[in-house]
């Protein structure tokens, strides 16, 4: 959020004399002039105070008719001129007042405001380092300059220059707010919390520092207090849309995923152009455990009418050669080129891309960087980093940088840029990993996937045509530390323990009611629950007070967080994917640690990627086809302890020597895909 309203009228002081006289007047006349061109000035900010733009208006072209060389009076006219949102002619009056005195800082102040209302950050930025130069105490200046670089993801030189607007108006409730975000967004969440806390201090009906309040108590985990923030914003601002929105990621946190999903939707009705609302309520959806994936899908084409389809205006044809041999040039387009969970299976990719058969970028959407991004940086040939750029100029980048094939590696998730997508900057395009499931934009041409994720007859749940690799279709790097396989807990504790790392959003009452029946077939077993959304008691006790419903005796639980959670999966005997919605890295890292796990093969895709994994480690008889199947297999698997702990001591090498973890055969897997979709292009020119 930048400030508007600041500097709207100038006070004079910024004003040179005008010592020049009107041809033939005498001085007093021309004395007498000015000083009715400031009564009409005057005049003219006593209407604009009051909303009445066209007596503004007149008072002010009333003032330069009597001094030609009245610069505030054109700098103010040209805020009425703003206010209307006819921009070409605030701008021709605001440039008038900078030409007739170049010192006036508001001008170049409120020039700075006009680009930024614009979208035109560059010329925003000059205007405000011009009128910092001459007023270098301009608080207004300095909150707005420091929106800017918060926007390019120049967060140190947005947090400078708000630290500096703060010592000269240390009651600035805004820039607070916005020093809180980019605090937060550089991991520093107890100076954020700290922030927002002064802003409210200064201005209790805040509602802006109530929501990021929120979200900063929200990633700390304190999701009841997360809530009790995002309500009092909305209750400040019943219409905030991203309250809302915000306030349905905690109730999804908390479990509570229909109270989210109306949430998500409320929050369209106040702000129905809001992409990032909707992507937050297609995330939701997935993980509905009631809604048929027909139902689900169709939201995701609403998404595609809303926000796809408008873009097709801006569509024009591609010039890139139709050489079906040529070293393909393949842009990654990603916010995750960072320390995620991605990288586990990113990094195989791209370290193993042949260098003589694709040409890669990374279009790299980060806040800051860390040791992770440093290695991506050296396995691509270009580096771009998009932080602050439009999604036109961003496609304009890819068209000029000459991108054959286009990869999203984000879907609906946080920073993503799927508008690029929309607008069809390379020839070919296809969405993958970092979500899961479909973009529901039609102008992505694929999805990567394989058959076990989305089998034959599920094409009608995407929009993008299923391009099915071999399964599986991703190739799996450990983490470093994770140590080695233990022998089978249950050997020496007498009982078996069953295990989940998930997050909240995927535990409902069908997964909850199968978990519950495994614990009463397998006398004495206990089951462990172990994710962030788990750290605080309260949210242990509501998730125990499910399974009490279910006859579950809290004594049978260990519901907690532990990071990382090595030591957590070593203690697990039996692995329970959740469903409708599979988990994902963690159930590459349940094999890993030699604990087999039982999936329930649900939706395409995100209800399958457990199947494409075990399918990829040759073990299919762990997929289950139903709910009673999935609680069989469980038990059947506790049942017979000594092939338990056979399986435990081979599963990782069965993954090495495999194709989870064959990164180089994955990677000539998506070379060839890539090979196959390019030669389909040039054949339908």
């Amino acid at each position: 959020m930048f400030k508007w309203l600041a500097g709207i009228f100038s006070a004079g002081a910024d004003l040179e004399p005008v010592a020049a006289e009107i041809a033939g007047v005498a001085p007093v006349t021309a004395a007498v002039n000015c000083a009715a061109a400031e009564e009409r000035k005057n005049a003219g900010n006593a209407h604009f105070s009051r909303g009445d733009l066209d007596g503004a208006a007149a008072c002010y072209r009333q003032a330069i008719e009597l001094d030609p060389n009245y610069a505030e009076a054109y700098n103010n006219l040209g805020l009425v001129f703003r206010e209307r949102h006819q921009h070409a002619e605030a701008e021709h009056h605001l440039k008038q007042a900078v030409a007739l005195n170049p010192r006036l800082a508001n001008a170049h102040y409120n020039l700075g405001l006009l680009m930024q209302e614009r979208v035109l950050p560059d010329e925003a930025l000059a205007y405000y380092q011009a009128a910092l130069e001459i007023k270098p105490d301009y608080a207004d200046a300095l909150y707005n300059l420091g929106a800017i670089l918060q926007d390019r993801g120049q967060l140190e030189g947005a947090m400078a220059s708000y630290r500096r607007a703060l010592e000269i108006k240390p009651d600035y409730a805004e820039v607070y707010g916005n020093l809180g975000i980019v605090l937060q967004a550089s991991g520093q969440f107890e100076e954020a919390l700290s922030c927002y806390r002064r802003a409210l201090a200064i201005k209790p009906g805040y509602a802006f520092a109530h929501s990021n309040l929120g979200n900063a108590l929200k990633d700390l985990g304190q999701l009841d207090a997360a809530v009790a923030s995002y309500r009092r914003a909305l209750e400040l601002k019943p219409d905030f849309a991203m309250a809302q929105s915000n306030l349905g990621v905690a109730l999804q946190d908390l479990g509570h995923l229909d109270e989210a999903v109306a949430n998500y939707r409320q929050a369209l009705v106040s702000k129905p152009d809001s992409a990032e609302v909707h992507h937050n309520l297609l995330f939701a959806l997935n993980y509905h455990s009631e809604m048929s994936g027909a139902a689900i899908f169709a939201a995701y084409r609403e998404y595609d009418e809303r926000f796809g389809l408008p873009h097709r205006g801006k569509w024009r044809a591609h010039v890139n050669r139709r050489d079906t041999q040529r070293r393909l040039k393949v842009g990654y387009v990603s916010p995750d080129f960072r320390r995620h969970s991605c990288q586990h299976f990113l990094e195989p990719l791209l370290a193993q891309h042949d260098r003589n058969v694709v040409e890669t970028y990374a279009y790299a959407e980060l806040a800051r960087e860390d040791a992770v991004t440093a290695r991506y940086r050296g396995y691509v040939d270009h580096w771009v980093a998009t932080a602050g750029m439009t999604d036109d100029a961003l496609s304009e980048r890819i068209r000029a940088d000459g991108i054959d094939i286009l990869v999203d590696l984000a879907g609906h998730t946080a920073k993503n840029r799927l508008s690029v997508f929309a607008q069809k900057p390379a020839p070919v395009s296809l969405s993958w990993l970092g979500f899961g499931y479909t973009t529901g934009l039609s102008a992505v041409d694929y999805l990567l996937t394989d058959a076990a994720s989305a089998p034959e007859g599920s094409e009608p749940l995407f929009s993008e045509t299923p391009w099915r690799l071999e399964t599986p279709n991703y190739a799996y790097r450990p983490a470093e530390g994770m140590g080695s396989v233990s022998p089978l807990p249950a050997l020496t504790r007498g009982h078996v323990t069953f295990g989940t790392l998930t997050r909240g959003v995927r535990i409902n009452q069908r997964s909850i009611r199968a978990w519950s029946e495994i614990l009463k077939r397998v006398e004495g077993s206990r089951l462990v629950i172990d994710s962030g959304n788990f750290q605080n008691a309260a949210m242990q006790a509501a998730l125990a007070e499910k399974f009490a419903a279910h006859g579950v005796a809290r004594e049978r639980l260990e519901i907690g967080y532990h990071s990382p959670p090595w030591g957590v999966l070593r203690g697990l005997d039996i692995g329970l994917d959740c469903f409708p919605h599979n988990s994902g890295t963690t159930l590459f890292e349940t094999l890993y640690m030699g604990v087999p796990f039982v999936t329930l093969a649900g939706r395409p895709s995100v209800g399958r990627l457990g199947s494409s994994i075990l399918e990829g480690i040759g073990h299919p008889e762990w997929i289950a086809r139903s709910e009673e199947g999935y609680i069989e297999i469980a038990a059947a698997l506790a049942a017979d302890l000594t092939k338990l702990a056979t399986l435990r001591g081979g599963l990782r090498s069965e993954m090495a020597d495999g194709p989870l973890m064959d990164e180089a055969g994955f990677a000539r897997k998506v070379e060839a895909a890539y090979r196959e979709m390019w030669v389909k292009w040039c054949g339908n020119g």
